[in-house]
């Protein structure tokens, strides 16, 4: 009976380690996998962004969009246009709308400027906002960020 009894806590102790060491890890990545509150604030704050509402002139608004990727938790919130314009308009117009809601221009550590790129603080890191397109006549214009200090653009 006494080797039954120590088996059985030995048993019970295995189980137990094996629950702490694998089973804890587990749940504190399940519950912290994934979008969640903070990530629905941020895009709350993207999508406020004065420089969403503004269009290129003929542009017609098509579609208004957020979204958060589970695996990096990445936010993106945008304005898809129809548009046939150029892409050098868009270029133009973007710039003066960016400044005057005020994003700054996005730079390479050599201090260059990189064409059609701003950067700007939001909800607590750095947010980027970009266009593409037109292409085949639409137009996206595009806040991106994340809590880990992903560069955008």
């Amino acid at each position: 009976m006494k080797r039954s009894a120590v088996g059985s806590r030995l048993a019970v102790v295995v189980a137990v380690s094996g629950l702490v060491l694998v089973g804890l890890p587990a749940v504190c990545f399940l519950a912290a996998y994934g979008c969640g509150e903070d990530e629905g604030r941020l895009a709350d704050v993207m999508a406020g962004a004065a420089v969403l509402d503004t269009a290129p002139e003929g542009a017609d608004p098509e579609d208004r969009y957020r979204e958060c990727d589970d695996d990096d938790r990445r936010v993106v919130v945008g304005t898809q246009y129809r548009y046939g314009g150029s892409a050098k308009s868009v270029l133009a117009h973007y710039q003066e709308a960016a400044r005057a809601d005020g994003w700054q221009p996005r730079t390479t550590a050599e201090g260059r400027t990189v064409p059609g790129c701003f950067t700007k603080s939001m909800g607590g890191t750095t947010a980027y906002l970009g266009t593409e397109g037109p292409d085949d006549g639409l137009l996206h214009v595009e806040i991106v960020a994340d809590r880990a200090g992903s560069q955008g653009c």
